[in-house]
């Protein structure tokens, strides 16, 4: 949802909301006899289209496109190189249609067009998948056939544009996806009902609490006007009222995949291949680890990032992961600022936890020790949300400039106390892959 307005009803949820039928719909077909594994593939890939041309209109030709060129250079590269070229070619489609909407909120000073908004953010989703796949195919999971015409030219095109995925949800992994849209029809259950309900009544309860953060909001004095530390609780009350709004599109996703067959299931032999489900509330705001908070965030994503860049980075790793999340996520002032200052925190999280645990002995100081870095914890992380999600140079300068910047500097100093006692900054962002 990055990139997209969070205060109201958002216009994803209702075009996922649109979805459902079909969902519905596709599961119900898929448990005929004569509903084969083609009519399948090309059901998910039509109803990709549909509702992309719905939701983007025209600008659903910056979607299209790259999937296509995508799956040519699946065809047509060897397995060794089709994973440069196509994170190349991807990444520099993606960054040009970012450029277009920073000509239009900096230079022009217009607000963007909302079908653009929602374009990008699907655009950010295909990247996801394209690179995934690419990874797969250079790495041998995944072997193409030469045939332009066969089955392996319909099921990728499927699988980068099938309507459960494409507005929102956690990363599919190819393997996944082909083996679901293949059971026999014996094992197709109608509905997953558990599951979505349970996601489907968190949705509703995470818009109630929504609304309410956002009357508090409104009440309250703006950034702008907040002077000294009445700038905390502006900043603590936008923060939660960004997570609820990612906590809700993460459940309304996840319910709409297993509407359609595709929910994760965590005793399914190909759970480990980066299928995770995006919102584990729970260790989110329950946390006193920001590293901890920073793997469970948007888990697939962490998963993407950490099979695309940190396993494959020879130096600085953790700067390199959190440096190329801002490139993806748009390169706005604000995010470049917001990911390098994540990048600093979750190091400094590393020394400081790490001396803590050898100078803290006693329950009780451990349990002061505990409450007081969640709230820490939870600060930061405000912080950080505040700097990536108002994105703006001006929105920038106002955090920066309020009484809010004292968390992260305390931090920093920290970090820098630490690092002359201890060498841990070349092992410890090692704890970013666990």
């Amino acid at each position: 949802m990055d990139g997209l307005p969070l205060f109201y009803f958002h216009p994803v949820t209702f075009y996922q909301g649109v979805a459902f039928p079909f969902a519905l719909l596709f599961n119900f077909l898929c448990a005929m006899d004569s509903f084969s594994i083609t009519a399948r593939y090309i059901f998910l890939l039509v109803g990709g289209c549909l509702l992309a041309w719905t939701a983007m209109a025209h600008y659903s030709v910056l979607v299209f496109t790259p999937a296509v060129c995508a799956v040519a250079l699946f065809q047509s590269m060897s397995p060794e190189k089709v994973h440069r070229w196509t994170l190349s070619f991807q990444m520099t489609w993606q960054t040009f249609c970012h450029l277009g909407l920073h000509y239009t909120e900096y230079y022009l000073q217009e607000p963007p067009c909302m079908r653009f908004c929602i374009t990008l953010s699907s655009l950010m989703l295909l990247t996801q998948r394209i690179t995934w796949l690419s990874l797969d195919i250079c790495e041998g999971k995944v072997v193409v056939k030469e045939a332009w015409r066969g089955p392996c030219v319909l099921s990728f095109c499927s699988y980068l544009l099938f309507f459960p995925a494409l507005l929102g949800g956690p990363l599919c992994s190819f393997k996944r996806f082909q083996a679901r849209v293949s059971r026999p029809e014996s094992l197709w259950r109608p509905l997953y009902l558990g599951p979505t309900t349970r996601r489907g009544l968190l949705f509703l309860g995470l818009q109630l609490l929504k609304t309410l953060v956002s009357g508090m909001l409104r009440a309250s004095t703006s950034l702008a006007s907040c002077r000294r530390f009445g700038c905390v609780y502006v900043m603590w009350t936008t923060a939660v009222l960004f997570k609820l709004s990612y906590y809700s599109h993460w459940m309304l996703d996840e319910a709409l995949l297993w509407v359609a067959g595709f929910g994760l299931d965590s005793r399914a032999p190909l759970h480990s291949e980066g299928d995770v489900s995006d919102a584990d509330i729970w260790t989110l705001e329950t946390t006193h680890r920001l590293s901890l908070f920073t793997r469970t965030w948007n888990q697939s994503t962490t998963k993407w990032l950490r099979r695309l860049v940190f396993e494959r980075a020879k130096t600085w790793p953790l700067l390199q992961t959190f440096s190329f999340s801002a490139w993806w996520h748009g390169l706005h002032p604000g995010q470049i600022f917001g990911f390098l200052c994540w990048a600093l925190m979750v190091e400094a999280d590393y020394l400081i936890h790490g001396r803590a645990k050898e100078l803290i002995r006693s329950r009780p100081g451990r349990l002061l020790y505990r409450i007081t870095s969640w709230a820490y914890t939870q600060l930061i992380i405000a912080y950080i949300l505040l700097a990536v999600e108002l994105r703006s140079l001006s929105a920038l300068q106002l955090l920066g400039a309020s009484y809010n910047s004292l968390f992260p500097l305390g931090y920093c100093m920290f970090l820098a106390l630490l690092a002359r006692n201890k060498k841990q900054a070349g092992t410890s962002p090692t704890s970013f892959t666990q």
